[in-house]
C-alpha cells in the first residue's frame, strides 16, 4: 500500500493523572471509583515526580481524571483547588492539560478555562430512564446537569469533548436523541471536538450485571452518528474496547477518525489495557490506515487560547 493512498486515523499520547478516586455517585458499571474518606489524594509533590519521569516520554496531554466531591461538601473548594493546582503544575512543566472531572459550576470552568486547553465530560444517555436502574444512586448523572456542562462549555469557549456509554440499559432511539442534543449546542457554539462512542465492557468491580455492549453494533452506531453529526466533530472510540481487529478496521471504515488518548493504563476501564500506538499501528496499517498523533486541542480552536496557554500550544505545533 504506498503512503498517499493511507488514510489518518488520530490519537493522542496521553498520561492520566487521578487527583482522587473518591466519588459521591454510585453508578453501578462503575470499575474506577472509591468511598470518600477512604483514599489519600494526589500530592502536588508526587504528581511533580510523574511529570518529571514523563518529560522524557513521548507524552503531549495530561489528562485530569477525577472522581467528584458533592458540590456543596466542605472539601469541594479543596478539591477543585487541587484540580487547578495539578494543571497548572502540568503546563509549567511543558504538558497540555485537559480536564474531565465531573461537573462544575459555571464560575469553576472559567477558572479551569485558564489553565486547560481542553476539557469534557461525558454525556452517557440524555434518558431519564436510567435514574431508576444504573444511575440511581448517581446525583450528578443528572441529564440536564450534564447536558448544561456543554452549553456552558460553549459559552465560556472552552473546546469539549463529550461522549456516550453504550449498552446501559437505553435504547437506541437514546442514542439518536443523545446525538442529536450534542449538534445542536454545537450548532450554537461550534465548540465539540469530538464525541466517543464507548461500548459497555464489563469490569471486574462492578455491580452492574449485564453482558458487554457487542462491538458488531458498533460500525452501525458509528454510521448513524456520522449522518447526526456535524462534519467537523470527530467521532472517537476507544480500541482497548474493541477486541477485534476486524471490527476495529470496520468502525473507521463507518466514520470514526480518532482513537482517544493512548496512555499506559485506561483508569476508567482497568481491565482493558491500552494498546500502545506501535500495536496500533500494526493492526491499521495493512487496512490502509495511518496513525497520527495529535493534539488534545484541535488547531480550529487555537485562536480561542491566549497567554501561556496559546504559546505552549504554539510551541507543540511547531515540534
Amino acid at each position: 500500500m504506498q503512503n498517499h493512498s493511507l488514510r489518518i486515523v488520530t490519537y493522542s499520547p496521553a498520561y492520566t493523572i487521578v487527583p482522587t478516586y473518591e466519588c459521591f455517585n454510585r453508578c453501578t458499571y462503575c470499575n474506577f471509583r472509591t468511598e470518600p474518606g477512604k483514599s489519600d489524594w494526589m500530592t502536588i509533590a508526587a504528581a511533580k515526580g510523574i511529570l518529571q519521569e514523563l518529560q522524557s516520554e513521548d507524552v503531549c496531554e495530561i489528562l485530569v481524571l477525577s472522581g467528584e466531591v458533592h458540590p456543596h461538601s466542605s472539601r469541594r473548594e479543596a478539591w477543585f483547588g487541587r484540580i487547578y493546582d495539578l494543571c497548572e503544575l502540568s503546563l509549567k512543566m511543558g504538558f497540555l492539560p485537559h480536564t474531565n472531572v465531573g461537573p462544575l459550576s459555571f464560575e469553576e470552568m472559567g477558572k479551569l478555562k485558564n489553565v486547560n486547553v481542553s476539557m469534557g465530560l461525558m454525556l452517557e444517555q440524555l434518558t431519564p430512564e436510567l435514574l431508576k436502574t444504573v444511575h440511581r444512586y448517581a446525583p450528578s448523572k443528572l441529564p440536564d446537569i450534564r447536558l448544561r456542562q456543554l452549553q456552558w462549555a460553549g459559552e465560556l469557549q472552552i473546546p469539549f469533548t463529550t461522549g456516550l456509554l453504550l449498552g446501559i440499559g437505553e435504547t437506541e432511539n437514546n442514542w439518536w436523541e443523545t446525538l442529536r442534543a450534542i449538534a445542536l449546542l454545537h450548532q450554537s457554539y461550534h465548540h465539540i471536538q469530538e464525541v466517543i462512542l464507548q461500548p459497555h465492557s464489563p469490569g471486574n468491580r462492578q455491580t452492574f450485571d449485564a453482558q458487554p455492549f457487542d462491538p458488531r453494533q458498533l460500525p452501525q452506531v458509528i454510521a448513524k452518528a456520522r449522518e447526526i453529526l456535524p462534519l467537523d466533530i470527530s467521532i472517537q472510540i476507544p480500541p482497548n474496547l474493541v477486541k477485534d481487529e476486524g471490527w476495529l478496521l470496520a468502525c473507521l471504515a463507518a466514520g470514526a477518525t480518532d482513537l482517544g488518548g493512548i496512555s499506559p493504563k485506561d483508569e476508567v476501564n482497568p481491565d482493558y489495557p491500552h494498546l500502545q500506538a506501535q500495536d496500533l499501528r500494526d493492526i491499521l496499517q495493512p487496512g490502509g490506515w495511518e496513525l497520527r498523533s495529535r493534539l488534545p486541542i484541535y488547531p480550529q480552536f487555537d485562536h480561542w487560547l491566549v497567554g501561556e496557554l496559546a504559546d505552549i500550544v504554539k510551541k507543540w505545533r511547531q515540534n
